[in-house]
């Protein structure tokens, strides 16, 4: 054994480790202040329940012997012979700290799918999903490309750092799971904004600092291969992060710190798959051409489809106001946008606002500061009526109270 290979996966491990709650940062960031609070709670259970199952049984039927090319077996449950000395996948490392590295890339691939459900799911939904989808999906794909004997290790797939394992799974249930929750219920009356965008930068910060160990760990070792992992992950995400903020320039004028923020999120996932195996020249032009791509289907595709999805929506609803009886009464229709407002009939009604002089709260409150003497205890004090700041929109009336001066 190594103490300089063992002490780098430690610390790669403790760093993965801290890119789940800085996922939840990130985003908490994006979402709106409704989700932010349950976008750091999905991500910290995330935390004790995939650590729970990993020990129990996830890595022995990740990384045990093989079975049919797809899953593993159960020999190794609960740490069972996973001790210190080293194991079939780390020569110079002990078993129990590969199997804690591991346990990180575990804990994080479920985590990336939370940002997809938010405001779509409820919490007790997604327990139960994160628990099933790692038995049923995350460790049949790991066994297959890293585990000894797996069908994708034999046919030749090479995954340096977990571009298949981590990044391909979790974003491909992320899309479907929106595809089968659909949208959310108040996406047409809601502002959908970055609500904190520190809280982004913040995240991004973090996840760009722990994916360091997230690559140069996968070397297993002190050596030039997790240097070159360094550096081209840090090449990668510099690239992509540059060339988000230019085409933010071209397209608003100006660089935003999301959109950079975004950029640089982007490079590190595109160079992880093959940060050990391509050249540092490389890495620059991945992180320059994932940018643009991304940028695209966010900006356009993303844009068309729901526009398209909308259009066919009016279409069917005109259709039906057509077909009723009542449309003599709803000639008017709801897809015609006006010069100063345009409303669609998927948007749901605006709410009357409740006039000030008929709300039941109010009826009884002076519309003007006014003053009254009265006696209190022997003593003339002055009552002045003034409406309440504790609350925005609140009307509610306060009583303060001064001694009667001779002055007055």
């Amino acid at each position: 054994m190594d103490t300089g290979d063992t002490a780098l996966v430690l610390i790669s491990a403790a760093f993965v480790f801290l890119m789940t709650p800085a996922l939840g940062f990130f985003y908490g960031g994006l979402g709106r202040r409704k989700n932010v609070v349950s976008n750091l709670m999905n991500s910290f259970f995330i935390l004790g329940l995939a650590t729970v199952l990993w020990v129990a049984f996830g890595f022995s039927l990740s990384f045990g012997p093989d079975h049919g090319g797809v899953i593993g077996d159960f020999s190794w449950a609960f740490f069972n012979g996973v001790g210190f000395e080293p194991g079939p996948y780390g020569e110079t490392i002990p078993f129990l700290v590969y199997a804690m590295f591991q346990m990180m890339f575990a804990i994080i691939t479920p985590a990336l799918i939370t940002g997809s459900i938010a405001g779509r799911m409820k919490f007790k939904a997604l327990f139960i999903f994160i628990l099933l989808w790692s038995v049923i999906v995350y460790y049949p794909i790991a066994h297959m490309v890293w585990g000894h004997g797996g069908w994708l290790e034999r046919i030749g797939v090479a995954d340096f750092a977990g571009g298949d394992v981590v990044h391909i799974s979790s974003g491909v249930t992320a899309l479907l799971l929106c595809i089968a929750l659909g949208k959310r219920e108040d996406i047409k009356s809601a502002s959908y904004r970055c609500h904190n965008v520190p809280f982004v930068a913040l995240g991004a910060g973090l996840l760009w600092f722990g994916w360091f160990g997230f690559n140069a760990g996968s070397a297993l070792g002190a050596n030039g291969l997790a240097a070159h992992a360094f550096t081209t992950t840090a090449v990668a995400s510099a690239s992509a992060m540059l060339t988000w903020m230019l085409i933010d320039v071209h397209e608003t004028g100006k660089p935003t710190l999301v959109g950079a923020s975004t950029g640089l999120v982007v490079g590190l996932v595109a160079i992880t798959p093959g940060t050990g195996f391509v050249p540092v020249w490389a890495s620059f032009i991945i992180g320059a051409f994932v940018s643009p791509v991304c940028y695209f289907c966010v900006s356009r595709v993303k844009k068309r489809t729901v526009s398209s999805l909308e259009i066919r929506n009016c279409s069917s609803q005109t259709l039906s106001v057509r077909s009723s009886p009542l449309s003599s009464v709803s000639s008017a229709a709801p897809c015609v946008s006006s010069s100063r407002r345009r409303s669609l009939p998927c948007a749901s009604p605006r709410r009357k606002r409740r006039s000030a002089s008929t709300s039941p709260s109010t009826a009884n409150v002076p519309t003007r500061p006014s003053t009254d003497w009265t006696t209190k205890g022997g003593t003339a004090l002055c009552i002045k009526w003034k409406p309440s700041s504790a609350r925005r929109n609140s009307r509610t009336s306060r009583k303060h109270w001064w001694p009667r001066t001779s002055a007055a």
